[in-house]
């Protein structure tokens, strides 16, 4: 379950925030803030996995905000890390610049649709679930950290043989307009590709982590394997 900090000094946004939050499996409100001392003293006690914020909160910036966060888990360093996603009106460069540079995962830009703030939402839950697969796996490889980084080398995304580019982008349309997972089987008939084919461009996505599969148990008790863009 991942913890959430809800800080914006509008109490009817924060509302609307913790109500998007709150349909997410997996995603909990544990606290509202509608400042930036509130906000980290609501951290200090509550210790959160993640932090919705607002740049302009009436005592202090948003930015001042992260610092003192990442300041007090230097300090402490049993505190766990809470990261930070921004959700404001703030559209100046610089303010995006030091937002990224103090370590926030994404930066949205109010007025945004739902959706944006749900497809961060996953993105957080499909990074921390990358992290325990690295925490496991002991070691990192290169491709893991390029997909953590969300960076990737010039030519890293060009297609195995045999593959085909106009078939990619179809099978990716197909699962992105599906964000609740699709099997090979009706992401086929969505794409009006046999099963095979599609089954190869899914796994390909796998693989490179722009997808992940899930294993669902029907009445016949075998699994059928979904799949959900992550990327």
């Amino acid at each position: 379950m991942t913890n959430v900090l809800v800080v914006d000094d509008d109490f009817m946004v924060a509302k609307v925030h913790s109500r998007c939050v709150s349909a997410m499996d997996g995603f909990t409100v544990v606290g509202v803030a509608h400042s930036g001392a509130d906000a980290l003293r609501a951290a200090e006690r509550l210790h959160p996995d993640l932090v919705l914020l607002d740049v302009y909160l009436p005592d202090m910036d948003g930015l001042d905000v992260l610092r003192g966060l990442r300041a007090a888990e230097e300090r402490d360093a049993g505190r766990p890390r809470a990261d930070a996603l921004f959700i404001t009106a703030a559209r100046d460069a610089g303010i995006v610049r030091a937002a990224l540079r103090a370590g926030a995962l994404h930066y949205l830009i109010k007025p945004f649709h739902q959706a944006a703030l749900r497809e961060q939402l996953r993105h957080v839950a499909s990074l921390q679930n990358r992290f325990n697969a690295l925490s496991a796996q002991g070691q990192a490889r290169q491709e893991d950290v390029d997909q953590l980084f969300g960076t990737r080398p010039p030519g890293s995304r060009e297609l195995p043989k045999g593959l085909a580019a106009h078939t990619a982008e179809l099978v990716e349309r197909t699962l992105r307009a599906h964000p609740a997972g699709l099997s090979a089987t009706e992401c086929a008939e969505g794409g009006a590709l046999s099963r095979v084919s599609a089954r190869r461009y899914l796994e390909y996505f796998t693989t490179t982590g722009r997808a992940e599969v899930t294993l669902r148990y029907g009445g016949t008790g075998r699994p059928e394997r979904r799949y959900r863009w992550v990327a």
